[in-house]
């Protein structure tokens, strides 16, 4: 049995990356990004129900996502134990088999980030033949990589430029403690969902709250 289409699927984009503080602005440019071209950003910590198991909670997110953003960059040995992250590489492989043989996923659309682009061959070489983009740990790069795939994968062309985007982004990073501010929301400890609702704040002043939720 083919599991039912989530309705906002054409606009969903999962973010399967790290959630360190290292990775932090990468991941809050990649989030504005995706809003910022008129998509919804998702990821495993948009869904904090204590009942689901992760990989299920995980597996759901995928299959309602059109478009997936899988960085690897952060796959390398864990000072602590010194054994590597493999999270990010296993849910890629979720959502290759998801497109692979899902009856209503084959049009899903995937962006493969690293650190550097051949990097992934030393440990992850069975995706050689993938287009695999790198973000050099720069947000305005992650930026630019986002847009541009964006825009032509889902063929839009009301999406900004580049450059107008991460000036846009510059402008919200000011804004961001007023508008934490204005909403009493801590600054420092920003969940997903209130990153998210701040970024739709910024790109739309006049809406309320409520019009948000």
């Amino acid at each position: 049995m083919s599991r039912r289409r989530d309705p906002l699927y054409e606009r969903n984009v999962f973010i399967n990356c790290p959630f360190d503080e290292e990775y932090t602005p990468i991941f809050e440019a990649i989030v504005f990004t995706i809003q910022t071209c008129g998509f919804r950003p998702t990821c495993a910590r948009s869904r904090v129900n204590s009942s689901d198991v992760r990989l299920h909670k995980i597996i759901e997110i995928i299959a309602s996502c059109r478009y997936s953003i899988h960085d690897l960059s952060r796959t390398e040995l864990d000072r602590t134990s010194a054994l590597p992250r493999f999270n990010m590489p296993l849910e890629l492989g979720i959502d290759l088999g998801c497109r692979a043989y899902g009856s209503n996923q084959k049009g899903k659309s995937f962006l493969i980030f690293d650190r550097d682009r051949f990097r992934f061959q030393t440990y992850v070489s069975d995706i050689a033949g993938q287009d695999v983009a790198d973000h050099g740990d720069d947000p305005n790069r992650a930026i630019a990589r986002v847009r541009d795939w964006l825009r032509t994968e889902s063929r839009r062309t009301d999406i900004p430029g580049a450059r107008a985007m991460q000036l846009k982004y510059e402008s919200f990073r000011k804004e961001l403690p007023a508008v934490c501010q204005r909403f009493d929301l801590d600054i420092g400890t920003l969940t997903f969902a209130d990153f998210v609702f701040a970024v739709g704040i910024s790109l739309a002043p006049l809406v309320t709250p409520a019009e948000l939720s």
